[in-house]
């Protein structure tokens, strides 16, 4: 199967193992923070680290867009069912995210919200359609891969003036959260977390294109390369990784040849620019307010606009105190330091959004079995 089976070859896997086992320097750490909740999933799924030397160190980030949601964002999503009475339409990993009160939404569905699960903000538009006499509100979240469909949905709603549809923005941009990354060593010194550099979001990548990130690797002087999201796209990620630090330098590189380009897809770039515009500041679960970070409806479009449509007020709540989701985002803790992984918070009973979608951190090492190598190691 073109571009899938010859990115799972095992021989290759292999070669390029060897390749980075050549490379690495014995006396140096190098410490590689995977964005993107896709390649977190797929390095514990094909067993990654296993083929890694041991100086060579996976750094989860903040790349899983259900995980950054903050639970303010989810009540207010939980509002618009239980006392606006509107049908809210959202993501089916977004239904499970804990929120305050000890609610998600699947719960307060089960008070009595019309919360619906579905698979594109299409299949909310119908909705709207379907039932011209309820309000229906889109719960949006994503980086700017799930962007531009949600742009694409407001202007066919003001083009057929679909009164009862609207939007509850909640998308954020990838640059500003690597920037925030970069900032939080010295911010958080000494807990901050070192790093050597980026392996780059895939599909966010398909859309803005590899150019933003140049900003990154000369202001920081780290290194970036995008990858796509097969284990051997992964690997030959971390084998360029490496060259770059041992030559010192720090330039954007792009494995995801097959699909990335420089400028992007200027078509979604276009749509995304015509509906939104930047928020002056936003909170991240875990990461706290970060400036220009996500976006919102612009003006022309007030009326699809379920903030300005519906009194809500945005509230920030706190994470379960012994959740370490935060630090888990933020990459300054692992999955298994936190005392309720693998105990209380499974997949099946997440106490934090990390174990909600697959995509997060907790939920990867646990499916893939990744925390019983380490506990088995250390015991």
């Amino acid at each position: 199967m073109k571009y899938i089976d010859e990115f799972r070859d095992g021989a290759l896997a292999a070669d390029i193992a060897r390749a980075i086992a050549a490379a690495v320097e014995p006396e140096r750490t190098y410490r590689f923070m995977e964005f993107c909740g896709g390649h977190t999933h797929a390095i514990a799924r094909y067993g990654l680290p296993d083929l890694l030397p041991a100086n060579v160190r996976m750094i989860h980030g903040p790349g899983c867009p259900v995980c950054v949601l903050p639970i303010g964002r989810i009540d207010m999503a939980i509002e618009l069912a239980l006392e606006h009475h509107a049908i809210v339409c959202t993501y089916a990993d977004t239904l499970r995210v804990p929120a305050s009160g000890g609610l998600t939404l699947l719960r307060a569905r089960a008070q009595g919200g019309d919360i619906r699960m579905v698979y594109s903000v299409d299949d909310a538009l119908r909705t709207a359609r379907e039932h011209p006499d309820r309000e229906v509100v889109f719960f949006a979240i994503g980086f700017e891969t799930t962007t531009p469909p949600t742009a694409v949905a407001l202007l066919q709603a003001a083009a057929e003036d679909l009164a009862n549809f609207s939007v509850l923005c909640c998308h954020v941009l990838t640059p500003a959260a690597i920037a925030a990354i970069l900032d939080a060593p010295a911010r958080e010194a000494p807990t901050g977390v070192p790093l050597d550099g980026f392996v780059g979001p895939a599909h966010v990548s398909t859309v803005i294109g590899s150019d933003p990130y140049a900003a990154f690797a000369g202001a920081y002087r780290k290194p970036v390369v995008i990858a796509g999201f097969e284990p051997l796209d992964v690997m030959q990620a971390i084998l360029m990784l490496v060259r770059q630090v041992n030559s010192g330098r720090a330039e954007v590189e792009n494995e995801f040849t097959r699909a990335v380009t420089p400028a992007g897809n200027r078509k979604a770039q276009q749509l995304m620019d015509q509906v939104f515009e930047l928020r002056p500041s936003f909170e991240w679960r875990g990461l706290g307010e970060i400036p220009r970070s996500a976006l919102r409806i612009r003006e022309r479009y007030a009326r699809f606009d379920a903030e300005r449509r519906y009194p809500l007020a945005y509230r920030t709540i706190a994470d379960n105190r012994a959740c370490e989701c935060g630090p888990i985002l933020r990459g300054l803790k692992r999955p298994i330091d936190c005392k309720l992984f693998g105990s209380v918070c499974t997949p099946e009973t997440p106490m934090g959004s990390c174990m909600v979608s697959s995509e997060g951190a907790c939920a990867a090492h646990y499916t893939y079995g990744r925390h019983k190598d380490t506990v088995e190691g250390a015991a």
